[in-house]
């Protein structure tokens, strides 16, 4: 089976998505089919040196849309090529793009929405949701309607889905999503992440490692945190992603009106060795998220059998209730606190236990090789 994937961009700092698409197609070659991409990113651009698939560099696609008017001519020659053709994300011109040159034709693509049907970005932009509205009308309904399957990574997801457009019509269906989890060593990864912030040895490390944003409750968490420190001043709090400077700021300084600038610790962007190291050293990773399709730093988190402390608006929180993964709770400033109290409230006998069934959790759900199967069996399904 021959595929292509169609991406706004493959920029690492743009989240779940890019590592899914990575981790999800590397295990697609190694069962013998040929993956290739196609995104809107500058050639040259810096990330693409390292990216593990062959990548068509077709921008730089201009503004928020990412135009480039060489997606379409390229899509209309090359798209013979391939068996399947995969959008992943709505709202650009990449998936404008596709459905323009496949429409009725011979070659079928399919649409990952990654979350971005979620009803809550419209409430929480309403004025975006009035340009949507028209965009959806006009292009992004088509997009979905003629789709061979619009693609949901849970059940969450697809019911979601249906509250945010009219009209919607759409083929739905399900498939598993998942990462591989830590590559190497994860006793050397926790002591090369030590090692680089010694100021960690020997406390209790709480972990949010995510992208920086106001849909992720980071202002939750730092207040809950401020709240649940008084408890265990060995606790500490690892922030951990790439983020807008101002949101940033503000929230740095929400932490030191708190009494908190010696308690977090802000180290960026972690990958690789770090990342991993990162998971291994904590106690539980945290996510108040607002809004979150999937998650796949959850998964990440799982793989490396650290609990995990989420709100029910991260849509795999069944999964985790079901395997007793983690703690789950509403995305608000009480949930946020009451989800720490109670891991702070077990006892290591419990919070033994729990690492275990994170584990279990992980290879059970979110296992990357199912993830594989799961897609190819439904691009399968459904080719005619």
């Amino acid at each position: 089976m021959k595929n292509l994937h169609v991406i706004a961009s493959v920029n690492p700092s743009a989240g779940g998505p890019i590592e899914g698409l990575k981790q999800l197609n590397k295990v697609i070659v190694s069962l013998g089919h040929t993956v290739e991409v196609a995104c809107l990113d500058a050639p040259g651009s810096p990330w693409l040196r390292d990216f593990p698939l062959p990548v068509h560099a077709l921008g730089p696609g201009k503004g928020f849309y990412s135009y480039s008017k060489l997606l379409l001519p390229w899509l209309k020659s090359n798209a013979s090529r391939f068996d399947n053709v995969i959008v992943n994300g709505l709202w650009q011109y990449n998936s404008y793009a596709v459905w323009r040159a496949l429409r009725g034709g011979s070659v079928p693509y399919y649409v990952f929405t990654h979350g971005m049907l979620d009803p809550w970005f419209n409430r929480a932009y309403p004025l975006k949701k009035l340009k949507k509205n028209l965009y959806w009308i006009w292009g992004m309904y088509g997009v979905l309607r003629d789709a061979r399957a619009v693609l949901f990574t849970c059940e969450e997801e697809k019911i979601l889905a249906r509250q945010s457009f009219r009209p919607y019509r759409v083929n739905e269906v399900v498939v598993k999503y998942g990462t591989q989890g830590a590559t190497g060593d994860l006793a050397t990864q926790k002591l090369a992440f030590l090692t680089e912030h010694p100021e960690l040895v020997g406390k209790r490390v709480l972990l949010f490692l995510s992208r920086i944003h106001e849909k992720k409750g980071c202002d939750l968490l730092v207040d809950a945190f401020g709240e649940i420190v008084k408890s265990d001043p060995s606790l500490v709090l690892v922030m951990a992603g790439p983020g807008q400077t101002g949101l940033v700021s503000r929230l740095k300084s929400q932490a030191d009106n708190l009494g908190l600038s010696d308690k977090i610790l802000w180290p960026g962007m972690l990958s690789g060795d770090q990342k991993w190291g990162a998971f291994a050293a904590a106690e539980a990773f945290v996510l108040p998220s607002h809004q979150e399709n999937f998650g796949i730093v959850v998964a990440e988190a799982l793989a490396c059998g650290t609990p995990v402390l989420i709100s029910n608006k991260v849509n795999i929180w069944r999964e985790i209730i079901a395997a007793g993964g983690g703690f789950v709770e509403d995305d608000t400033q009480e949930g946020t606190t009451r989800i720490l109290q109670k891991w702070v409230g077990m006892t290591e006998v419990e919070r033994s236990s729990m690492r275990v069934q994170a584990r279990t959790c992980f290879e059970q759900n979110f296992e990357i090789t199912k993830a594989a199967e799961s897609l190819l069996d439904a691009l399968q399904a459904n080719k005619s």
